[in-house]
């Protein structure tokens, strides 16, 4: 079934702002990042035409072959890299993309002030926690955090306006995005990127200024992706 993206991006704000008001937040606190990774083009701009201006891809290589032209016709297109990065590829990506919400190692951080110093450009920056300390997904753990994130501001001087996590599947989420608050609260970061299509009202309780839908706006992977 094709989805109706202009309605189904209706709901999802509908959704945001219903959250926002139960927990006595104004909805305009909150970005709706439209995760567009796999997707087409031609359904990114019928987003696009539905007013949407903040999208995140996972892959650099997709994003160059999608956003180049897409970023051109729409210069005020935010887009957000919200998958890992390999350090040989931060010169395209600090190119491209707008915020980095996954910075989760030493060896990127330096990579990326290094090119931002290079090309004069400073896209905003998230560090990436595990706070699920799941062996096979990204992040600095928890309890690196706090050295990570000074060494990233005061010694690599990034722009880091927030933190990121995506918690364990299986887990309570309330319990992860109550941990990412509670350390963005101890280093004065206002940004916090969490909740996806099946969790985004929870992590609006607990203090998300940014959440990640996908399915709920673009429907299904397409085919063979």
């Amino acid at each position: 079934m094709v989805p109706d993206i202009p309605k189904n991006l209706t709901e999802v704000k509908a959704r945001i702002e219903a959250a926002a008001i139960a927990t006595g937040r104004n909805a305009s606190e909150i970005s709706l990042v439209a995760i567009s990774k796999y997707h087409p083009a031609a359904r990114i701009s019928e987003a696009i035409a539905a007013g949407q201006i903040n999208f995140g891809e996972n892959q650099v290589k997709e994003a160059e072959e999608k956003w180049l032209r897409l970023k051109l016709a729409h210069p005020n297109i935010c887009l957000h890299l919200v998958g890992p990065l390999q350090t040989n590829k931060t010169k395209r990506a600090v190119e491209l993309f707008d915020v980095f919400e996954t910075v989760d190692r030493l060896k990127l951080a330096r990579a990326l002030a290094r090119e931002m110093d290079a090309q004069g450009r400073r896209p905003k920056c998230l560090i990436q926690v595990n706070t699920g300390e799941e062996k096979q997904k990204a992040g600095v753990l928890p309890a690196g955090a706090d050295a990570f994130i000074t060494r990233c501001r005061d010694e690599l001087e990034l722009p880091v306006v927030g933190l990121m996590c995506i918690p364990p599947v299986d887990d309570e989420a309330a319990f992860h995005f109550g941990l990412l608050a509670t350390i963005a609260e101890r280093h004065g970061l206002e940004k916090l990127s969490m909740g996806m299509s099946d969790d985004f009202e929870i992590a609006i309780r607990f203090g998300a200024s940014h959440v990640r839908v996908g399915t709920a706006i673009f429907g299904s992977r397409l085919s063979g992706q």
